[in-house]
């Protein structure tokens, strides 16, 4: 007996929450920028400069100590973390872990190399058997330099969907999944204004990831739309909208589903490196699957589109619609 998730025959009606919908997502958007001002984002080092030394000991170690020993080395702006692994028991690999960052004090990389020896060799002497997990140093130059090319890399992708849904379809599905995008972009970088989780050069490959999940899911509905188009011509666009979700439903679900396995596993048992990674990603898979219900369709129904596909029309964008790419 196969796994069923989903009925093979649904007949869900989408558009009759499309206001609630639609009115959410823009207020969730609208709250995600005012985090952002507000809070801001826990930069890591790769966008704000500066210095990260993970260590190990074989005994608990109280943070105040380490605070103790760097608050005389003139360090500057420096915090000490306790590093929590929640996989770490269920894998034999507990460590008592702490993360140390240290504010960029200079661009000089033998500057900064002599502060790392200083800092070790402090914390070798007070501490016995400690160890170091990872150390990672980046100048306010390069820094500066990751952040605008993480933005550039964002805007490029979204562009670039623009570009090919246009070619794909027509205009009014580019402008449909555009903003499902948007607003998925806009959201991820919204929770993580609110829950302070690192955002690093990790969380810019995972957003243009969720780009490409949620386009994913949205060409996979517009492609039936426009089969459902050729077939249906005399139904209306609404109820063409709906059929192609509905239709499509089974196979988004267990998508969904079998992707957030794999990343419930690596959040779980992949370790704090990864962590945040793993999070944008669980949360862009949730939120790109409603988005490419409840923001894309409803957008296209009210934009409108072309119904009759068996002619031509090259002033709707629609020239190279039938590309298998």
């Amino acid at each position: 007996m196969r796994l069923k998730l989903v009925p093979t025959e649904t007949k869900i009606n989408f558009f009759k929450v499309t206001g609630v919908t639609l009115g959410l997502s823009a207020l969730v958007a609208v709250l995600s920028v005012v985090a952002f001002f507000v809070f801001g984002l826990n930069y890591g080092i790769d966008f704000r400069g500066g210095t990260v030394i993970r260590t190990a000991t074989p005994a608990p170690v109280e943070v105040s100590v380490y605070r103790d020993v760097l608050s005389g080395l003139e360090l500057g702006d420096f915090s000490v973390t306790e590093v929590v692994d929640p996989g770490a028991e269920l894998t034999a690999t507990e460590r008592n872990s702490v993360m140390i960052r240290i504010e960029q004090q200079s661009d000089d990389p033998e500057t900064q190399n002599d502060l790392i020896a200083e800092v070790k060799s402090a914390l070798d002497s007070e501490m016995e058997g400690i160890s170091y997990l990872q150390t990672d140093s980046v100048g306010a130059k390069v820094s500066g330099e990751l952040v605008q090319a993480g933005v550039i890399a964002v805007l490029l992708a979204v562009f670039a969907v623009l570009f090919y849904i246009w070619l794909r379809f027509e205009w009014q599905f580019s402008m449909g999944a555009v903003a499902a995008l948007v607003h998925d972009v806009i959201l991820t970088i919204g929770v993580f204004a609110v829950i302070q989780i690192e955002f690093n050069l990790s969380i810019i490959a995972a957003i243009l990831t969720i780009v490409g999940y949620s386009l994913n899911d949205t060409v996979v509905v517009f492609d039936r739309v426009r089969e459902n188009l050729r077939r249906y011509k005399a139904k209306p666009l609404e109820e063409v909208l709906n059929l192609s979700i509905n239709e499509t439903l089974a196979r988004t679900v267990m998508t969904s589903i079998t992707t957030l396995l794999a990343l419930g596993a690596l959040y779980v048992l992949g370790g704090d490196v990864i962590r945040g990674f793993t999070f944008a990603m669980i949360w862009g898979v949730i939120v790109g699957t409603y988005s490419s219900i409840f923001v894309a369709s409803p957008i296209l129904l009210r934009l409108g589109v072309k119904r009759d596909w068996d002619k031509d029309n090259g002033a709707a964008g629609t020239q190279y619609a039938n590309i298998d790419a």
